[in-house]
Protein backbone atom coordinates (compact mmCIF):
# COMPACT_ATOMS: atom_id res chain seq x y z
CA UNK A 1 0.00 0.00 0.00
CA UNK A 2 1.31 3.51 -0.75
CA UNK A 3 2.38 5.42 2.32
CA UNK A 4 3.96 8.64 3.53
CA UNK A 5 7.57 9.65 3.03
CA UNK A 6 9.79 10.35 6.02
CA UNK A 7 13.27 11.30 4.87
CA UNK A 8 16.24 10.78 7.15
CA UNK A 9 19.26 12.96 6.41
CA UNK A 10 22.72 12.09 7.74
CA UNK A 11 25.28 14.83 7.26
CA UNK A 12 27.65 17.32 8.78
CA UNK A 13 26.71 19.11 11.97
CA UNK A 14 26.39 22.45 10.15
CA UNK A 15 23.74 21.25 7.71
CA UNK A 16 20.78 21.06 10.09
CA UNK A 17 20.45 24.81 10.65
CA UNK A 18 20.10 25.46 6.92
CA UNK A 19 17.48 22.84 6.14
CA UNK A 20 14.65 25.27 7.00
CA UNK A 21 12.52 22.69 8.76
CA UNK A 22 9.09 23.87 9.84
CA UNK A 23 8.12 23.10 13.46
CA UNK A 24 11.63 21.79 14.10
CA UNK A 25 12.30 19.91 17.33
CA UNK A 26 15.54 18.49 18.65
CA UNK A 27 15.02 15.12 20.33
CA UNK A 28 17.39 12.75 22.09
CA UNK A 29 16.54 9.19 21.04
CA UNK A 30 17.96 6.21 22.93
CA UNK A 31 19.30 3.13 21.16
CA UNK A 32 20.18 -0.28 22.65
CA UNK A 33 23.27 -0.31 20.41
CA UNK A 34 24.91 2.71 22.02
CA UNK A 35 24.90 6.48 21.79
CA UNK A 36 23.90 8.07 18.51
CA UNK A 37 26.24 10.77 17.25
CA UNK A 38 23.76 13.51 18.11
CA UNK A 39 20.15 14.22 18.98
CA UNK A 40 17.93 14.23 15.91
CA UNK A 41 16.33 17.39 14.57
CA UNK A 42 12.93 16.62 13.12
CA UNK A 43 10.40 18.80 11.33
CA UNK A 44 8.74 19.19 7.96
CA UNK A 45 9.53 20.60 4.54
CA UNK A 46 6.20 21.10 2.84
CA UNK A 47 4.17 17.99 3.63
CA UNK A 48 7.15 15.69 4.10
CA UNK A 49 8.71 14.90 7.47
CA UNK A 50 12.49 15.23 7.50
CA UNK A 51 14.71 14.03 10.36
CA UNK A 52 18.36 15.10 10.48
CA UNK A 53 21.22 13.42 12.37
CA UNK A 54 24.71 14.94 12.58
CA UNK A 55 27.05 12.06 11.69
CA UNK A 56 30.08 13.44 13.55
CA UNK A 57 28.16 15.03 16.42
CA UNK A 58 27.90 18.67 17.40
CA UNK A 59 31.00 20.58 16.30
CA UNK A 60 32.37 17.53 14.44
CA UNK A 61 33.70 15.87 17.60
CA UNK A 62 33.56 12.17 16.52
CA UNK A 63 36.11 10.81 14.02
CA UNK A 64 34.79 8.51 11.28
CA UNK A 65 36.24 5.32 12.77
CA UNK A 66 34.61 6.04 16.15
CA UNK A 67 31.06 6.77 14.96
CA UNK A 68 28.46 4.38 16.33
CA UNK A 69 26.88 3.66 12.96
CA UNK A 70 24.54 1.05 14.43
CA UNK A 71 23.10 3.50 16.94
CA UNK A 72 22.65 6.15 14.25
CA UNK A 73 20.70 3.88 11.88
CA UNK A 74 18.71 2.34 14.74
CA UNK A 75 17.69 5.81 15.97
CA UNK A 76 16.50 6.86 12.51
CA UNK A 77 14.47 3.66 12.25
CA UNK A 78 12.93 4.35 15.68
CA UNK A 79 11.96 7.82 14.45
CA UNK A 80 9.90 6.25 11.66
CA UNK A 81 12.24 7.22 8.80
CA UNK A 82 11.36 5.46 5.52
CA UNK A 83 14.37 6.45 3.37
CA UNK A 84 17.87 7.78 4.11
CA UNK A 85 19.89 10.45 2.29
CA UNK A 86 23.57 10.62 3.24
CA UNK A 87 25.60 13.77 2.55
CA UNK A 88 29.37 13.66 2.92
CA UNK A 89 32.67 15.04 1.71
CA UNK A 90 34.67 12.80 -0.64
CA UNK A 91 38.00 12.79 -2.41
CA UNK A 92 38.17 12.16 -6.15
CA UNK A 93 40.10 9.37 -7.84
CA UNK A 94 38.65 10.33 -11.23
CA UNK A 95 39.92 13.34 -13.18
CA UNK A 96 36.39 14.06 -14.43
CA UNK A 97 35.04 14.41 -10.89
CA UNK A 98 36.54 17.72 -9.87
CA UNK A 99 36.55 19.52 -6.50
CA UNK A 100 33.22 21.31 -6.16
CA UNK A 101 31.35 18.62 -8.12
CA UNK A 102 28.80 16.28 -6.56
CA UNK A 103 28.64 12.51 -7.07
CA UNK A 104 25.58 10.33 -6.45
CA UNK A 105 27.35 7.01 -5.95
CA UNK A 106 25.94 3.65 -6.95
CA UNK A 107 28.62 1.19 -5.78
CA UNK A 108 30.90 0.84 -2.75
CA UNK A 109 34.15 -0.99 -2.03
CA UNK A 110 34.50 -1.53 1.72
CA UNK A 111 38.02 -1.26 3.13
CA UNK A 112 37.01 -0.49 6.72
CA UNK A 113 38.39 -2.96 9.24
CA UNK A 114 37.45 -2.04 12.82
CA UNK A 115 33.76 -1.10 12.81
CA UNK A 116 30.63 -2.94 13.88
CA UNK A 117 29.14 -3.73 10.48
CA UNK A 118 25.97 -5.66 11.35
CA UNK A 119 23.04 -5.54 13.75
CA UNK A 120 23.00 -9.33 13.73
CA UNK A 121 25.46 -11.79 15.22
CA UNK A 122 25.86 -14.95 17.24
CA UNK A 123 22.43 -16.22 18.21
CA UNK A 124 20.67 -14.43 15.37
CA UNK A 125 22.38 -14.75 11.99
CA UNK A 126 21.16 -12.85 8.93
CA UNK A 127 22.50 -12.30 5.43
CA UNK A 128 20.99 -9.45 3.38
CA UNK A 129 21.72 -8.82 -0.29
CA UNK A 130 24.01 -5.85 -0.86
CA UNK A 131 24.70 -6.30 -4.57
CA UNK A 132 23.23 -2.86 -5.16
CA UNK A 133 23.97 -0.92 -1.95
CA UNK A 134 22.18 2.23 -3.11
CA UNK A 135 18.46 2.63 -3.79
CA UNK A 136 18.27 3.58 -7.48
CA UNK A 137 14.83 5.18 -7.08
CA UNK A 138 16.11 7.50 -4.37
CA UNK A 139 19.38 8.10 -6.22
CA UNK A 140 17.53 9.29 -9.34
CA UNK A 141 15.47 11.81 -7.41
CA UNK A 142 18.57 12.97 -5.55
CA UNK A 143 20.48 13.59 -8.80
CA UNK A 144 17.62 15.68 -10.21
CA UNK A 145 17.34 17.59 -6.95
CA UNK A 146 21.05 18.40 -6.78
CA UNK A 147 21.05 19.63 -10.37
CA UNK A 148 18.04 21.82 -9.60
CA UNK A 149 20.07 23.26 -6.72
CA UNK A 150 22.78 24.30 -9.17
CA UNK A 151 25.26 21.48 -8.63
CA UNK A 152 27.40 19.76 -11.24
CA UNK A 153 26.35 16.18 -10.55
CA UNK A 154 27.79 12.86 -11.69
CA UNK A 155 25.11 10.16 -11.64
CA UNK A 156 26.89 7.00 -10.55
CA UNK A 157 30.36 6.24 -9.30
CA UNK A 158 32.17 3.73 -7.10
CA UNK A 159 33.02 4.86 -3.57
CA UNK A 160 36.03 3.39 -1.75
CA UNK A 161 35.29 3.39 1.98
CA UNK A 162 38.56 3.59 3.93
CA UNK A 163 39.10 3.26 7.65
CA UNK A 164 40.83 6.59 8.28
CA UNK A 165 41.17 8.89 10.06
CA UNK A 166 44.35 9.57 8.04
CA UNK A 167 44.12 10.22 4.31
CA UNK A 168 45.57 7.80 1.73
CA UNK A 169 49.18 7.29 0.81
CA UNK A 170 49.95 7.86 -2.87
CA UNK A 171 50.38 4.11 -3.37
CA UNK A 172 46.96 3.42 -1.82
CA UNK A 173 45.34 6.13 -3.91
CA UNK A 174 46.74 4.63 -7.14
CA UNK A 175 45.71 1.13 -6.02
CA UNK A 176 42.12 2.23 -5.45
CA UNK A 177 42.09 3.79 -8.92
CA UNK A 178 43.26 0.47 -10.37
CA UNK A 179 40.36 -1.24 -8.61
CA UNK A 180 37.91 1.04 -10.43
CA UNK A 181 37.05 3.36 -7.56
CA UNK A 182 35.97 6.87 -8.56
CA UNK A 183 35.81 8.56 -5.16
CA UNK A 184 37.01 7.90 -1.64
CA UNK A 185 35.59 8.61 1.80
CA UNK A 186 35.43 7.32 5.36
CA UNK A 187 31.74 7.05 6.27
CA UNK A 188 29.65 5.19 3.66
CA UNK A 189 30.50 1.88 5.31
CA UNK A 190 29.10 0.40 7.42
CA UNK A 191 26.38 3.06 7.10
CA UNK A 192 25.00 1.60 3.86
CA UNK A 193 25.22 -1.99 5.15
CA UNK A 194 23.28 -1.15 8.29
CA UNK A 195 20.65 0.83 6.40
CA UNK A 196 19.99 -2.27 4.28
CA UNK A 197 19.69 -4.49 7.36
CA UNK A 198 17.22 -1.95 8.77
CA UNK A 199 15.23 -2.11 5.49
CA UNK A 200 15.90 1.56 4.77
CA UNK A 201 16.52 2.63 1.14
CA UNK A 202 19.80 4.59 1.14
CA UNK A 203 21.35 7.07 -1.29
CA UNK A 204 24.56 9.06 -0.93
CA UNK A 205 25.40 12.45 -2.41
CA UNK A 206 29.11 13.11 -2.09
CA UNK A 207 30.67 16.56 -2.28
CA UNK A 208 34.09 16.35 -3.96
CA UNK A 209 36.62 18.31 -1.90
CA UNK A 210 39.99 17.23 -3.35
CA UNK A 211 41.83 14.86 -5.70
CA UNK A 212 43.09 12.57 -2.92
CA UNK A 213 46.82 11.74 -3.30
CA UNK A 214 47.22 10.21 -6.76
CA UNK A 215 48.42 13.34 -8.56
CA UNK A 216 52.21 13.08 -8.30
CA UNK A 217 52.90 16.72 -9.16
CA UNK A 218 50.64 18.01 -6.39
CA UNK A 219 50.77 17.98 -2.62
CA UNK A 220 48.56 15.52 -0.75
CA UNK A 221 45.18 16.33 0.71
CA UNK A 222 45.15 19.69 2.49
CA UNK A 223 42.54 19.93 5.24
CA UNK A 224 42.17 23.70 4.90
CA UNK A 225 41.23 23.30 1.24
CA UNK A 226 38.86 20.46 2.08
CA UNK A 227 37.02 22.61 4.63
CA UNK A 228 36.80 25.57 2.26
CA UNK A 229 35.27 23.42 -0.48
CA UNK A 230 32.88 21.78 1.99
CA UNK A 231 31.68 25.18 3.18
CA UNK A 232 31.04 26.29 -0.38
CA UNK A 233 29.16 23.05 -1.17
CA UNK A 234 27.05 22.95 1.99
CA UNK A 235 24.49 25.50 0.79
CA UNK A 236 23.95 23.51 -2.42
CA UNK A 237 23.56 20.31 -0.37
CA UNK A 238 20.91 21.92 1.82
CA UNK A 239 19.07 23.22 -1.24
CA UNK A 240 19.24 19.75 -2.80
CA UNK A 241 17.35 18.28 0.17
CA UNK A 242 14.55 20.83 -0.31
CA UNK A 243 14.40 20.13 -4.04
CA UNK A 244 14.33 16.39 -3.35
CA UNK A 245 11.30 16.76 -1.10
CA UNK A 246 9.54 18.75 -3.83
CA UNK A 247 10.21 15.98 -6.35
CA UNK A 248 8.95 13.05 -4.30
CA UNK A 249 5.67 11.49 -5.47
CA UNK A 250 2.71 12.41 -3.27
CA UNK A 251 2.55 8.83 -2.00
CA UNK A 252 5.49 6.57 -1.35
CA UNK A 253 5.21 3.31 -3.30
CA UNK A 254 6.72 0.26 -1.64
CA UNK A 255 10.37 -0.50 -2.35
CA UNK A 256 11.88 -4.02 -2.45
CA UNK A 257 14.35 -2.76 0.17
CA UNK A 258 11.42 -2.37 2.58
CA UNK A 259 11.42 -6.19 2.78
CA UNK A 260 15.16 -6.88 2.66
CA UNK A 261 14.88 -9.16 5.70
CA UNK A 262 12.11 -11.38 4.33
CA UNK A 263 14.44 -14.34 3.74
CA UNK A 264 17.62 -13.10 5.39
CA UNK A 265 17.41 -14.65 8.88
CA UNK A 266 18.77 -18.21 8.95
CA UNK A 267 18.91 -19.03 12.68
CA UNK A 268 16.26 -21.53 13.73
CA UNK A 269 13.54 -19.89 15.90
CA UNK A 270 14.33 -22.09 18.91
CA UNK A 271 18.03 -21.14 18.75
CA UNK A 272 17.60 -17.37 18.57
CA UNK A 273 19.13 -15.17 21.26
CA UNK A 274 16.24 -13.51 23.10
CA UNK A 275 18.37 -10.57 24.25
CA UNK A 276 19.43 -9.79 20.70
CA UNK A 277 15.84 -10.13 19.50
CA UNK A 278 14.82 -7.49 22.04
CA UNK A 279 17.56 -5.11 20.83
CA UNK A 280 16.44 -5.59 17.24
CA UNK A 281 12.79 -4.66 17.65
CA UNK A 282 13.14 -1.36 15.76
CA UNK A 283 15.40 -2.73 13.06
CA UNK A 284 13.90 -6.18 12.50
CA UNK A 285 10.77 -6.47 14.60
CA UNK A 286 8.69 -6.93 11.44
CA UNK A 287 10.24 -10.37 10.84
CA UNK A 288 10.86 -11.38 14.45
CA UNK A 289 7.27 -11.46 15.70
Amino acid sequence: MPGSWHIGVIGGSGLATGLALDQAQQIEVASPFGMASSPVTTGTIGKVRVTFLARHGAGHRIPPHRIDYRANIDVLKRCGVTDVIALSGIGSLNEAMAPGDFVAIDQIIDRTVARESSFFGEGLVAHVSLADPVCHRLQGVLVDAARAAGATVHSGGTYLAMEGPQFSTRAESRLYQAWGADVIGMTAMPEARLAREAELPYALLGMVTDYDSWREAEAGVDMAEVLATMTASAEIARAAVAHLVDRLPAKRAASPIDRALDHAIVTAPDQRDRTLIAKLQAVAGRVLQ
